[in-house]
């Protein structure tokens, strides 16, 4: 048996926010130096106001985390990375952890399975409400990732409350919630990218029994969720394991990335501009297609793909895990 063993109660909606939080900033950690640089090569060439010359260029995953370290020292590679435990800790527990209630409050009573309008729904919902509680953290971590390319003089900020304190003051409320449009588009995509697929993955594995080992098993035609299966009566086949969550979750990353480039590109450029240099995040779409053409839509694919595949594969993994360690440390703490 790989990991721990599903208990016969279910998670409560409380324990899988908060184990959605927690598995949100493990990923992170694992994967914050990919994220980094994918940040890197999307704002790479871009004509900033006031204009500005980068003496430093980036080719590729390895060689952006390369010249970081080179360049920089190897601390740069986790620059603006409270913020992202901060954001991590709002975003992913609204998102993922209330992905399953949201789910059920949409599946209409009586129904055997969960449709296809259903999940793709209750995504873009916990997608859009994480969005707006989480932005402000979003937009001071892209920042302080895209800044570690200029000068400690060209520098906007000297921590991450300095950040939050900086950007109210000088950009208003409003400057806190930068690129919230492209952001919740773009949120909403990845999580129906990410999550749907991962739900629908799971649940192929899990009726085919396609793994080896012990292998993923169904619960007798019942459609599972990301949640732990209910005890069904008649034999018990072998659980679910680590290995259906890792290969759900690869391929849960993949049609994520493929699906949400473009509005990543459009939203990283966005967050990190300076005030007037776009009107909206359509002129800013518009101005990177002048620039780059269509191909600059896909800027920093490779380690999109890197990242939020490793990401999920972390996070799903961790998440599982941990809502299986909850629920059986429940009875211990009582």
């Amino acid at each position: 048996m790989v990991g721990l063993k599903p208990p016969e109660v279910p998670p409560t909606a409380a324990v899988k926010f908060v184990s959605a939080g927690m598995a949100g900033c493990i990923a992170d950690l694992c994967t914050f130096p990919l994220d980094t640089a994918k940040v890197r090569l999307q704002i790479q060439g871009e004509v900033r106001i006031p204009r500005t010359i980068s003496s430093v260029e980036y080719r590729g995953v390895l060689g952006t985390l390369s010249t970081m370290v080179r360049t920089e020292g190897a601390r740069s590679l986790y620059s603006g990375l409270a913020a992202g435990l901060q954001r991590q800790m709002s975003f992913a527990s609204i998102r993922i952890g209330l992905y399953d209630s949201v789910k059920q409050l949409y599946t209409p009573k009586g129904a055997e399975n969960t449709g296809m309008a259903t999940r793709l729904l209750a995504g873009c919902t916990t997608g859009a409400v994480a969005v707006a509680c989480a932005q402000p953290t979003d937009v001071v971590k892209v920042r302080f990732q895209a800044s570690g390319a200029l000068s400690d003089s060209g520098r906007r900020y000297s921590g991450t409350v300095d950040a939050y304190r900086t950007i109210a003051r000088e950009e208003g409320i409003r400057g806190l919630w930068r690129g919230t449009l492209p952001n919740i588009a773009r949120n909403a995509i990845i999580n129906c990218g990410e999550l749907v697929t991962y739900d629908l993955l799971k649940d192929a594995l899990l009726r085919a029994q396609l793994m080896t080992g012990e292998g993923c098993a169904g619960g007798h035609g019942r459609v599972p969720s990301l949640s732990l299966p209910h005890p069904t009566p008649g034999p018990s086949p072998p659980p679910d394991n680590v290995p259906c969550h890792f290969v759900a979750a690869f391929g849960a990353g993949f049609c994520a990335t493929v699906v949400a480039s473009p509005v990543d590109v459009v939203k990283t450029r966005y967050m990190n501009a300076s005030p007037g240099q776009y009107r909206n995040a359509l002129s800013c779409l518009l101005a990177l297609l002048m620039q780059d053409g269509p191909a600059g839509l896909y800027k920093g694919f490779v380690p999109s793909f890197l990242r939020l595949g490793s990401w999920n594969v972390v996070m799903f993994v961790s998440y599982e895990q941990l809502q299986r360690a909850m629920v059986l440390a429940r009875p211990a703490l009582a």
